[in-house]
């Protein structure tokens, strides 16, 4: 009994974390509202700043069925994102707080989906 609990959990855990973690990511697009860009500028505004989460809701539908996906696909994510934030030229000491956040919610549900992908295959 316990041991389907805990394979419910490594199952759904991830998948309902990478949900909440598009959208907490999805969230930091609606400045653009803010900008004054017009109709089409705040279009194609939106849609530059939601590439992230495009691409991790992608990874997340390819991942339901090929967990492996799902922990390559969010590590690398937290690794982009480490390189872009330590590197954009404008690196500052107060930043390892974002890159903690934001990169270690990726490698802990990329983590997630490699244990169920594990127990998977067992």
């Amino acid at each position: 009994m316990r041991n389907k609990k805990v394979g419910k959990f490594v199952y759904w855990f991830p998948r309902i974390m990478s949900i909440l973690f598009i959208l907490f990511l999805a969230l930091f697009s609606l400045d653009v509202f803010d900008t004054g860009l017009g109709f089409w500028g705040t279009i194609l505004a939106l849609l530059i700043h939601n590439i992230p989460s495009i691409v991790l809701l992608i990874i997340l539908i390819i991942s339901w069925k090929y967990e492996i996906v799902g922990g390559i696909g969010y590590i690398l994510a937290g690794l982009v994102y480490i390189g872009l934030v330590i590197f954009s030229g404008r690196f500052e000491w107060f930043m390892l707080v974002w890159i903690l956040q934001i990169s270690g919610i990726a490698f802990l549900i990329g983590i997630l989906f490699l244990v169920g992908w594990y127990k998977k295959r067992k």
